[in-house]
């Protein structure tokens, strides 16, 4: 048995000093909703627990689906790559950015650089520097394949789409389907939900072409975050559908609205046509501070 964990949208505090010139634009209206809600609502005093149990379960590897910053600001990369250092090492701990991950376009390449390790494909060899075009990146471990998609784009203020774009989604088909014929159980990662509804202004742009390239190609599960809220959705079209699950943000407190803060383990075994994978979700609950076992559901099998 496998055992993979997934964990999202820890929007790292506190935000660091910056100069007024780095403020300018988008960031000033980022810095203001930190100041706001953000802060009051995440926090390590949430995390620390959180984390604490995720190790204590001691999974074969770790997800991390993005948005680890707030507002791109370059300092918040070494936090967030201490973040990821914290929970393992690159080998044992997977990440793809979120759209606070790019937040502006003066900052597309600070995940890239600084989170190199934990974003480096099979085929990545050491010290090559890591770009767009490594995405979708596959990481092989065990009987599973991690496929790391970027739906990570700079936008305008008071946005947060995100788009995959037709060039990385041809290379997903293909990747996809190798990995099937290689017998995995290919696990996707991807920020923005693919499926479901949402306002337009935090919607995944092209998503019914990445719906459209997992039916056709395959997948076991696809894992999200972008919504801090626990959600269970399926692709279509293929059979049997794919299950879609999204956490919670990984610091939100049990008072938050969207949900408080969780993370799932999915327990992976079996094999091609009769793969079994059985969810577990962990954390807090509403008017509780104690970390423990909410949900538990069999996805597939």
């Amino acid at each position: 048995m496998f055992v993979l964990a997934h964990l999202s949208d820890p929007h790292l505090g506190p935000i660091p000093e910056a100069r007024l010139s780095e403020l300018l634009g988008k960031r000033f209206f980022g810095m203001m909703n930190w100041i706001g809600a953000r802060r009051r609502n995440f926090g390590a005093s949430t995390l620390a627990p959180l984390m604490a149990d995720l190790a204590a379960q001691a999974p074969d590897h770790i997800a991390v689906t993005g948005d680890l910053v707030n507002v791109s600001l370059p300092a918040e990369f070494d936090t967030g790559a201490t973040f990821l250092a914290s929970l393992g090492t690159p080998d044992k701990v997977s990440v793809i950015p979120g759209n606070h991950d790019a937040y502006v376009r003066s900052a597309m390449t600070y995940h890239l650089e600084r989170w190199a390790p934990f974003l480096a494909g099979d085929e990545t060899h050491p010290g090559t520097p890591v770009d767009t075009e490594a995405f979708p990146y596959v990481r092989r471990r065990g009987p599973i394949a991690i496929v790391g998609v970027s739906t990570a784009i700079p936008t305008a203020v008071f946005l947060a789409s995100g788009k995959a774009g037709k060039a990385q989604l041809e290379r997903l088909r293909a990747l996809l389907r190798q990995l099937k014929a290689e017998g995995l159980f290919r696990v996707v990662l991807i920020h923005h939900p693919p499926v479901g509804e949402r306002h337009s202004h935090r919607d995944l742009r092209d998503a019914p072409a990445v719906r459209a390239a997992l039916a056709e190609a395959g997948a076991e599960l696809v894992l999200h975050g972008h919504d801090h809220r626990a959600s269970l959705g399926h692709i279509e079209g293929v059979a049997p559908p794919i299950p879609v699950v999204g956490v919670p943000s990984a610091s939100a407190g049990p008072e938050d609205g969207r949900g408080a803060g969780r993370y799932n383990l999915y327990r992976i075994s079996g094999g091609p046509g009769a793969w079994v994978c059985d969810m577990e979700s962990r954390g807090y609950a509403k008017g509780e501070t104690d970390v423990a076992l909410r949900d538990q559901r069999r996805l597939i099998g």
